[in-house]
């Protein structure tokens, strides 16, 4: 780098729920940021650092050995730039944020997270800072990449869960339920439940009838199977739960702006009560097929330990293409991944989009030609 060249200076966040990935993406970064002479910060925990102006020097010792450590070592959190808890209310703290991005003389600020994060990031992008964003989560259900790092790690810990349950399912004459993460996307349950052999795999994409997913298992025991292994996304929902949601979208969309608020608060306590509705469904089968019914939640075990080789391929990949974007000078930007590639998507085609299951992907395809029944 040239001596009389500006020393660059970048800021990281995490922000959201935790996965396995985040070190590999914040190694990735710094170190090749430090490569080209640039220097790093890291703000402790999400938006909340950020406005409180509370960060780490993201030298070469702090990146040393991070690669295979799960979580964040920034730290994380679910605030909001511009609803952010302070003192019992919430409060905007954009003008804040805004000014110490150019208090420490940030070139560019970096935010990593999911589909949350996405939109806090744009909101300030739209503030006139340079910003550029990486996809994680779990879920995979972020817009316009290929694939979110955190992913393939909790689908493994997932299909190990469902290996592990087979062991004991074997011995009994039981249906086992096994609740995956998703609220809003089933990749993780469908993926899961393909790879591991689930008999029945619910998802929101698709909604489910009792009474179809009921025969679903009675036909397997008519077949002498002494079991039935069901994957349940989080936000798996039934026919009726699915018609009134979509009715309740429906009705926020002609809703006057006087009655807007109302419509929105309605359709979200309906997502909310089709959420964690695994026991329920538990409750049913053991009705309507007269089988004993057992569930596991498997909850935040799917977002905890050492990323896979696969995560930390990604998550390094899509870190240090961050700086190439920096050198370029694109911002307002999320970077994708694109096959083997990566992608400068603008954050406006990113934020308030769900990737959801297409009905038609592959993945149901196969799971339907292999006899996976999805209750409908």
């Amino acid at each position: 780098m040239n001596s009389d060249t500006p020393t660059k200076h970048i800021g990281i966040l995490t922000s959201g729920g935790d996965c396995p990935g985040l070190n590999a993406a914040i190694r990735g970064i710094g170190k090749t940021a430090s490569n080209e002479g640039m220097q790093v910060i890291g703000f402790l925990e999400g938006f909340r650092g950020l406005m409180e102006n509370r960060f780490v020097r993201l030298d070469n010792e702090k990146l040393s050995g991070i690669l295979t450590l799960g979580g964040t070592i920034l730290g994380t959190s679910r605030d909001k730039p511009h609803r952010m808890p302070m003192g019992g209310k919430e409060v905007d703290m954009t003008d804040v944020i805004v000014e110490n991005y150019h208090k420490n003389h940030l070139s560019a600020l970096i935010c990593l997270g999911g589909g949350g994060t996405q939109k806090n990031a744009y909101r300030l992008a739209q503030k006139g800072l340079n910003i550029i964003t990486l996809p994680k989560t779990i879920d995979n259900d972020v817009a316009g990449t290929d694939i979110t790092f955190g992913f393939d790690t909790a689908l493994g810990i997932s299909v190990e869960a469902i290996d592990r349950l087979h062991s004991t399912a074997h011995s009994h004459h039981r249906i086992i339920i096994v609740e995956i993460m998703g609220h809003r996307a089933g990749w993780l349950a469908l993926g899961a439940g393909i790879a591991g052999g689930a008999d029945v795999i619910l998802i929101p994409e698709i909604p489910y009838n009792n009474e179809k997913l009921a025969q679903s298992i009675l036909d397997r025991v008519s077949r002498g199977k002494r079991f039935s292994i069901v994957a349940v996304a989080e936000g798996a929902v039934s026919e009726s739960a699915f018609k009134d949601i979509t009715k309740a979208k429906e009705d926020l969309q002609k809703a006057e702006n006087g009655k807007k608020t109302e419509a929105k608060l309605k359709l979200k306590e309906l997502e909310a009560s089709c959420t964690g509705r695994t026991m329920k469904i538990a409750e049913d089968l053991q009705k309507l097929t007269g089988l004993e019914s057992r569930v596991t939640i498997l909850g935040h075990l799917q977002r905890g330990g050492t990323p896979s080789a696969a995560d930390r391929l990604l998550a390094t990949r899509l870190g240090t293409a961050c700086i190439k974007y920096i050198k370029e000078e694109k911002f307002g930007i999320m970077v994708a991944a694109k096959k083997q590639k990566t992608k400068a998507v603008p954050l406006k085609d990113v934020v308030g989009k769900v990737k959801m299951v297409p009905v038609d992907h592959p993945w149901i395809v196969s799971a339907r030609n292999v006899g996976t029944s999805f209750g409908d």
